[in-house]
């Protein structure tokens, strides 16, 4: 089993270009099972959960050609002629749950295993699976499986979603855009991922209005087409490595920046005391003090993301004063925390509070990668930590960093991979 040895206490200098959203392309990869014909997905990350989808497809009997010096998967779901996503696969990743709306559309038909991924939380599919139903879909849950099935084609409806969840939103969507008349979504999720599927399925002659608004309108159409499309680049390994120039005190350069998506974080880190400038498509990140205590609450988009609670929580601890972070999406995702305080971090937990006393020296240990944010925290720890850190189990942050350690070393940091 691989680890990342780290020898931190070098700031990072240089230019990083960040890839492609692993939060994008997963749902694209689900959608290219709309049509018979090929669709070409363009700057593709190399990420695990990326071959793991590939492999879900491919068990269904689509074709999947990965061209990873172009970036670029080529998907040909023509000769999809199964309905069932095993087990073996959709326990990798939550993600894998996504065919479901394209299955069910497409053939009528659709058996997937409850799904896996980070334990971070409960995240249960019921609201997945009310916006089926409510398409007109029978579903049947049973050994770890649910099973859906329409009668010829499903048929629209006004679906109100308790909380808006990005992979609900996703699935009904997909599902909807080959169903019978209008249908509405409300309460839908706003965040970048879900206009980047929208876009996708537009551009595969879908009829989608108000996608990064609350309210989705679709009208169903009989056929997708294939296309070509672009994925956007991923805004929280932006974030995260923006927190790695933070916390070494050094000064790095982001390529392949959609600068609106990271509005959240940048306000943070310039609260933090961080200098950030920004251009088109670049963002420019340079410590030039000690930073300084913030309080966060996570939130949907465009409110400061989960997936980045973390990575922040490492950069707090560094921080002058005492910090507060407030999670309200995951009960679950403060696990990386026990491996701060192995590092030397001083964070106590209070329910979904965890609160940080800041200028602690952390210091290199031994420490596990419990899922792939907490991984990335772990990074940012080591980075700036005096002496070796050791990071197990870093299959988690394979799963959503592509070349992590790489990019890091281009920037001066001294990680390795053993």
């Amino acid at each position: 089993m691989s680890v990342f040895i780290i020898d931190g206490g070098v700031p990072l200098k240089g230019t990083v270009r960040i890839s492609g959203a692993k939060n994008a392309i997963l749902p694209s990869l689900a959608a290219c099972l709309l049509t018979e014909e090929k669709t070409i997905l363009k700057d593709v990350p190399d990420l695990e959960d990326v071959h793991t989808m590939c492999n879900l497809l491919n068990s269904l009997g689509a074709g999947t050609t990965f061209n990873k010096k172009d970036k670029e998967i080529i998907v040909d779901a023509s000769s999809v002629n199964k309905y069932t996503a095993p087990y073996e696969l959709v326990n990798q990743m939550r993600a894998s749950f996504l065919v479901m709306g394209p299955l069910l559309a497409r053939k009528g038909r659709a058996k997937v295993s409850l799904p896996g991924g980070c334990a971070i939380g409960s995240r249960p599919v019921d609201l997945h699976l009310k916006g089926l139903s409510a398409l007109g879909a029978n579903i049947n849950t049973g050994h770890g499986y649910v099973e859906a099935s329409v009668k010829g084609r499903l048929t629209g409806a006004r679906i109100y979603l308790d909380f808006p969840s990005v992979g609900a939103t996703e699935n009904i969507l997909m599902a909807s855009v080959l169903a019978k008349g209008r249908t509405i979504i409300e309460n839908a999720a706003t965040e970048p991922e879900v206009v980047n599927l929208a876009t996708l399925l537009v551009s595969m002659g879908a009829n989608i209005t108000g996608a990064g608004t609350d309210t989705i309108r679709v009208i169903g159409t009989d056929r997708l087409h294939g296309t070509e499309h672009a994925v956007i680049p991923d805004r929280i390994e932006a974030g995260t490595f923006m927190l790695a120039a933070a916390i070494t005190g050094g000064s790095i350069t982001l390529e392949n920046v959609m600068t609106e998506h990271i509005k959240p974080i940048s306000a943070k880190l310039r609260e933090a005391g961080v200098e950030i400038s920004e251009e088109l498509g670049v963002v420019h990140v340079r410590s030039t003090s000690n930073p300084k205590a913030v309080d966060i609450k996570t939130h949907p988009y465009p409110g400061f993301p989960t997936d980045m609670q973390a990575q922040m929580t490492s950069f707090l601890s560094r921080a002058e004063g005492t910090s507060m972070i407030v999670e309200t999406i995951f009960e679950n995702r403060f696990m990386h925390i026990s491996e701060l305080k192995r590092m030397g971090a001083r964070i106590k937990i209070d329910g979904r509070t965890a609160i940080i006393e800041g200028r602690v020296p952390l210091m290199g240990a031994q420490v596990k990668a419990t899922d792939l944010r907490a991984g990335a925290a772990l990074i940012l720890a080591g980075l700036c930590a005096e002496g070796r850190t050791e990071i197990s189990d870093i299959r988690h942050i394979d799963r959503g960093y592509e070349r992590m350690e790489e990019k890091l070393r281009a920037l001066g940091a001294r990680i390795r991979r053993e």
